[in-house]
């Protein structure tokens, strides 16, 4: 049975998860686990779950990856993978890496990428991916801060690698071709064994040390765990909607968490086809891997969906045809109202936001396809996570009362420490049981949580604690306006006042009257008192490469201030 969908768009009716209020009030993570034949003392290497329980199953010849840059295509099988990544842990052996040891991923996304870092983790080795976004002092600084035994990047890449300032680091491998004092990676593939005895992992044997964006400072490398299996496969079914036949993508670079819990763990765990695409951003390059690929299930960013919107056409699915597409997700910033318009007339298909940090290691909170869609809501927990809003003191507060997200520890994905800093780690829960996640938030009445903004970000006027989000939210439904950013600064009067920062449409001038407009614009829709006293146009916010505002640099700039750690601003 078929459902008529927005614009009359067919959507299937059936969804992975049926019921939501009884999966919540029933669910144990033991049903995950029982699922994937996980046993309490059995082995928990989860690239053996990955990659090894389905290759040896029925989709040994189903393709796991298919990537493609715009020039070419490359498939991998859930059987090749199996073989590849098995070489890539020999490779590791005789370069000496030991379980636990350190190997840096500083290479763009594409097979090798994908076959070593499935490899590190299949071999007891924790994978250290780095954007190659970074420069050499950034690079440099990582490599030196993980301890990296070796690494795994390209000939181009390579010169940002400055080993005579990394004591530790013994083996760099060149996946294109081979230098002084380098391993030759496809030499070294063809001479290693395809056969691989996985050494058995335990919950807590840390897999990853992923660095944060540093939307709020300077990054900290937080570690994951093999633990994390059922929470990847149980979100990806129940929030992504992942099922067997779908293509899959998530168009997220593997050097963020969305990339790797979202772009590696969740889809090979439930078998599923992904999509790599690493090219330049297009609408006409998007919309053609959408399209030729025919993907069903898209997780991408709410940047990603207005650039889309303004370059792209406006009726995407009629001009090409994506027939396939039946899910839409967003990750990585706060979804307004406005795209979720927008992608009902593009695509005749809701967007499903959802939200986790590099911290949590995965879904937290989301909007579930059988319950109701509260356009700009962050949505429900996840079945098996309560989540609450809680004041300075640690106390639960009620509903739409604003405070600070918190979650109940002990989630199956959830961070297991922050390398070499144990006191920062500790700040994290120092409201026991909860994990504080420095995110201003209220939870309404029917049990939805809307985001308002980090801590830090708070604008404390006349007494009232603002979040900077709602103006933000308001702002970008002005047809002038494509971005803002809104931040609080000293005021002798009010303690704080409000001011915009807004990318303007290529169509809109910037003059004080579109600057009044925009003030009665906010006074009319959101109320007086936050309304911004200063709006000023510039042509780019600063966004960490996973989209998030970093209001910090606005603030600082304004101000005058350093700006603090800018290695992960995108570009």
């Amino acid at each position: 049975m078929r459902l008529k969908g927005t614009k009359g768009r067919p959507e299937v009716e059936r969804n992975n998860l049926a019921d939501y209020e009884r999966a919540y009030a029933t669910f144990q993570w033991s049903d995950a686990e029982r699922e994937l034949g996980l046993s309490p003392d059995g082995n928990w290497n989860i690239a053996v779950a990955a990659v090894d329980r389905p290759a040896l199953g029925p989709r040994a010849h189903k393709a796991a990856f298919r990537f493609c840059d715009g020039r070419g295509e490359e498939n991998l099988t859930f059987g090749e993978l199996r073989l590849l990544t098995n070489r890539f842990a020999n490779v590791l052996g005789t370069l000496g890496v030991r379980p636990g040891e350190r190997v840096a991923l500083f290479l763009p996304p594409g097979p090798e990428f994908y076959v070593s870092f499935l490899g590190i983790v299949k071999s007891g080795a924790v994978a250290v991916p780095l954007s190659t976004a970074l420069m050499a002092d950034a690079v440099t600084e990582l490599l030196r801060d993980s301890e990296a035994a070796a690494v795994v990047t390209t000939g181009a890449l390579l010169s940002r690698v400055q080993r005579e300032h990394l004591a530790a680091l013994r083996s760099v491998v060149l996946v294109d071709g081979d230098g002084d004092g380098t391993v030759a990676y496809h030499r070294a593939m063809d001479e290693a064994c395809g056969s691989y005895e996985a050494p058995a992992a335990g919950r807590e044997t840390p897999m990853l040390l992923l660095y944060t964006s540093g939307s709020t400072g300077k990054p900290k490398g937080v570690i994951h765990v093999h633990g994390g299996i059922p929470h990847y496969y149980q979100t990806g079914r129940d929030v992504l909607d992942l099922r067997g036949e779908d293509v899959y993508w998530c168009p997220a670079e593997p050097s963020w968490v969305a990339g790797i819990s979202y772009g590696i763990w969740a889809p090979l765990l439930l078998g599923v086809t992904s999509v790599v695409y690493h090219g330049e951003f297009s609408a006409a390059a998007w919309y053609e891997v959408l399209s030729k690929y025919r993907v069903s299930v898209w997780y991408t960013t709410p940047t990603a969906l207005r650039r889309l919107m303004y370059t792209g056409p406006a009726q995407p699915a009629q001009c090409y045809g994506l027939k396939e597409l039946r899910h839409i997700l967003t990750v990585g910033e706060p979804l307004n109202p406005f795209v979720i318009r927008w992608s009902s007339e593009a695509f005749g298909l809701k967007v499903y936001d959802t939200w986790w940090m590099t911290e949590t290691g995965g879904l937290i909170i989301a909007n579930f396809r059988c319950l109701p869609v509260k356009p700009g809501s962050m949505g429900r927990p996840i079945p098996g996570v309560h989540a609450a809003v809680i004041d300075e003191k640690g106390r639960e507060l009620p509903p739409l009362e604003m405070g600070q997200l918190a979650i109940r520890a002990g989630w199956p994905a959830m961070m297991r420490g922050i390398w070499r800093d144990e006191e920062k780690y500790r700040e994290y829960f120092r409201f026991p049981p909860w994990y504080t996640t420095g995110d201003l938030a209220y939870r309404d009445a029917d049990g939805y949580f809307w985001f308002q903004g980090r801590v830090d970000d708070v604008i404390k006027k006349d007494g009232q604690r603002i979040g900077p989000f709602e103006v933000e939210s308001k702002l970008v439904e002005h047809p002038a306006v494509v971005e803002a950013g809104v931040i609080g600064k000293p005021d002798p009067l009010w303690g704080e006042s409000i001011k915009a920062f807004v990318v303007l449409h290529p169509d809109y001038a910037w003059s004080p009257q579109l600057a009044t407009e925009l003030q009665q614009f906010i006074e009319t829709r959101l109320g007086s008192h936050l309304v911004p006293r200063e709006i000023e146009a510039c042509q780019a916010l600063p966004r960490t490469r996973s989209g998030k505002i970093m209001r910090r640099v606005l603030k600082a700039m304004e101000l005058g201030l350093p700006g603090g750690d800018l290695s992960t601003m995108d570009d």
